[in-house]
């Protein structure tokens, strides 16, 4: 059974799957495959699976796989329900839905909250927050989505690339109709 239908089970969404196992996992783990014990990420926080955080983690414990995959479905379902309220109420293609997921799931609401990409798209302004996902600075402003303690890391240049590329995909297809 692959990722995404192994969180589909846990009762996630298709979209939602989706986004957890094509662009989350690869870019949370090597290879999609959990990391069955804690570490820290580039900024030092206690980590663990499929980049899960949280208070009850501790150095040294270890997991098994889906201990793991059950971890991430509610680290998604959590995502999912706070990018749904700081969209509404806008309609995000599947493409938009994967791609902020992604951005929420790794830099968080907080940060999504506040952010110029935010502000585009409620402002009807799509194309344009897609390109923040790679826009380090530019006409619309400064946003720090590839920086982890003010040091631009090449893993996530390259996540947001990936997710710039899906969160346009529908964009353009829907422009040309």
């Amino acid at each position: 059974m692959s990722l995404k239908q192994k969180l589909m089970a846990l009762g996630l969404s298709s979209a939602v799957a989706l986004a957890g196992a094509n662009l989350i996992a690869p870019a949370e783990a090597p290879n999609g495959e959990p990391i069955l014990h804690t570490y820290l990420d580039p900024v030092d926080i206690i980590t663990a699976c499929f980049g899960h955080t949280g208070p009850e983690l501790e150095n040294n414990q270890f997991f098994s796989e889906q201990q793991c995959i059950e971890m991430f479905a509610k680290d998604l379902g959590k995502a999912d329900r706070q990018l749904r309220r700081l969209t509404y109420p806008v309609q995000l293609t599947e493409g938009e839905h994967a791609a902020y997921l992604s951005l929420i799931y790794n830099f968080g609401a907080g940060n999504f909250q506040t952010s110029t990409l935010r502000k585009l798209l409620l402002r009807g302004e799509r194309v344009a927050a897609c390109y923040q996902l790679t826009e380090a600075c530019g006409k619309h402003g400064c946003n720090g989505f590839v920086y982890a303690r003010g040091i631009k890391q090449p893993g996530l240049v390259e996540r947001r690339a990936k997710e710039q590329s899906i969160c346009l995909k529908d964009l353009y297809v829907e422009q040309n109709h």
